[in-house]
């Protein structure tokens, strides 16, 4: 009886153990697949590779340019530059007064 009472809380810590690392791997194993972050550099390299074999990266030349934009205005899709000056400026403002 101790027997099966002893596999069946091992089976359950097993258990435990390999969800516990499913939820903690799958974001890290998918954190650049939605959204890649697209540079002129890669997108040329895609556009390479599928002109010699026919498969590409996710990086098209409209991706790279929209990436470089965001990346030089300061818009990461979150709000507007305005918006993140005014908090910034609140920042400076508040430290200036204490």
């Amino acid at each position: 009886m101790k027997t099966n009472t002893r596999t069946h809380a091992m089976k359950r810590i097993v258990r435990t153990i390999i969800m516990l690392a499913t939820i903690i791997y799958v974001p890290l194993a998918s954190a650049g697949v939605f959204d890649p972050d697209c540079t002129a550099e890669k997108a040329a390299k895609s556009a390479a590779a599928k002109a010699t074999v026919s498969v590409g990266g996710r990086c098209s030349p409209a991706e790279a340019a929209k990436d470089t934009a965001k990346r030089v205005t300061g818009i990461d899709g979150k709000g507007s530059v305005v918006t993140k000056r005014a908090d910034l400026a609140k920042g400076t403002v508040k430290k200036v007064v204490k």
